[in-house]
């Protein structure tokens, strides 16, 4: 594996991301993406076309696939899903190889269906769920598959509201089986938020998308 080949940098404003958060999942509570930018690669030039239009090319840039994203996401929060890629064609299409345009790392909550909720379909999203939407040395792989490998542009990071797996991790109360190594990844986040102001979870949940 090349990693030359690409380099990442944060060209999507943290400003940016939270503005869009603030409508994401329609409950949403923060996400955070950074640019997995091929070099060299050519701008497209700008277009009147709304992204909800626009076919995904590998020539667009990160910012026009992240408005691609939350424009599907507008479109989950106000029931107009269009179902795009879900066809038996499109199966057949991607069966022999796969180019997701974006790797999102989400919590592995049934509640948060990742191309619902972002109305995409077969072959479009590399998703790595993991309760508390964590990343160990697995899941950075898997990160790393999708964005290095199959050339993701983005590298999206989900929390939502009210997780079950941060809300354990504040508790810190005895878990079963192997729970507890997934709590112990998420309480550098419980310690990061303590005493700030608001929403005791929610905060967590934000320092758990930014570690």
């Amino acid at each position: 594996m090349n990693t030359n080949a690409k380099k990442f940098s944060s060209q999507i404003s943290r400003r940016k991301i939270l503005n869009y958060g603030k409508f994401a999942l329609g409950t949403g509570v923060t996400t955070l993406a950074v640019s997995c930018q091929k070099e060299n690669v050519r701008q497209p030039e700008a277009t009147s076309t709304t992204p909800a239009q626009i076919k995904v090319s590998p020539e667009m840039s990160p910012d026009e696939i992240l408005e691609i994203l939350m424009a599907g996401n507008k479109r989950f929060v106000e029931n107009k899903r269009t179902n795009p890629n879900v066809s038996f064609a499109r199966l057949t299409e991607v069966a022999s190889g796969q180019n997701p345009f974006a790797s999102i790392v989400s919590c592995a909550d049934s509640r948060v269906p990742v191309e619902i909720i972002f109305d995409r379909g077969l072959g479009d999203l590399f998703v790595v769920r993991e309760a508390g939407n964590i990343a160990t040395p697995e899941e950075i792989s898997s990160i790393e598959f999708g964005t290095l490998v199959l050339g993701s542009k983005v590298l999206m990071v989900l929390g939502h509201e009210n997780c079950g797996a941060v809300k354990a991790a504040m508790a810190g109360k005895p878990v079963p089986g192997q729970i507890g190594s997934i709590i112990a990844t998420i309480k550098p986040a419980v310690e990061a938020a303590k005493g700030q102001p608001g929403n005791p979870v929610e905060n967590t949940v934000k320092a758990n998308v930014f570690q």
